[in-house]
């Protein structure tokens, strides 16, 4: 695999633009993170017969999905100026504001028989997790800090109020998000920071 930069200048076409890259170099691959802003953004929500088109300054939380020279299938979600989150599958006419710095990992293209694949070791559980609210900007914020660290992490979000007090009665916190790292909470965001500034973050991944 090759992580490849892309910078994406204002009123460029998110979609089309990772399509274009994908058939330059004629390869597959995925997203593997992107920062930036939107000025529109059209996306389509599920059981919904139309896109959902959205204006204004709009800021990239997440892109995951994959790319090749014939399709793309990419999901995006984005905050608004209330900080409300928005998201479903990216469609064309989705343009950047001011700009936007993506990496891309391209699968190299593999010629000849197949190699026989060697033993796979099982994945270890991530020793962090989240309890997060879908609409708390503190929330985004730790997953977008895990994210951009790469530490492997998983995310329960607290959907209603039992989930709630699930969590709640576990951590004794009664704010969000709950940081829990080899199953023991830490605090919230300010305590996740923490750990990032003093390097303890770094020996999770």
């Amino acid at each position: 695999m090759r992580a490849v930069p892309l910078k994406l200048a204002p009123g460029s076409d998110l979609r089309e633009s990772l399509q274009q890259l994908a058939q330059q170099h004629q390869c597959e691959g995925f997203v593997l993170g992107v920062v930036g802003n939107l000025s529109r953004a059209a996306f389509q929500c599920p059981g919904q017969a139309q896109p959902t088109v959205m204006e204004g300054d709009l800021e990239i939380i997440t892109l995951n999905g994959t790319i090749s020279p014939a399709a793309v299938h990419l999901h995006l979600s984005l905050s608004d100026g209330a900080c409300q989150v928005w998201g479903g599958h990216l469609e064309p006419g989705t343009l950047v504001l001011k700009g936007a710095d993506l990496l891309v990992g391209l699968l190299e293209d593999a010629s000849g028989p197949a190699a026989p694949m060697a033993p796979q070791p099982e994945e270890a559980t991530p020793r962090v997790e989240l309890a997060v609210l879908p609409s708390c900007p503190w929330s985004r914020r730790a997953v977008r800090l895990l994210r951009t660290l790469q530490i492997p992490h998983t995310v329960s979000s607290i959907e209603d109020d039992a989930a709630a007090e699930a969590v709640m009665s576990r951590s004794g916190m009664r704010t969000f998000p709950q940081v829990f790292i080899d199953g023991e909470v830490i605090g919230g965001y300010d305590a996740l920071s923490d750990w990032h500034a003093s390097g303890r973050l770094s020996g999770l991944r």
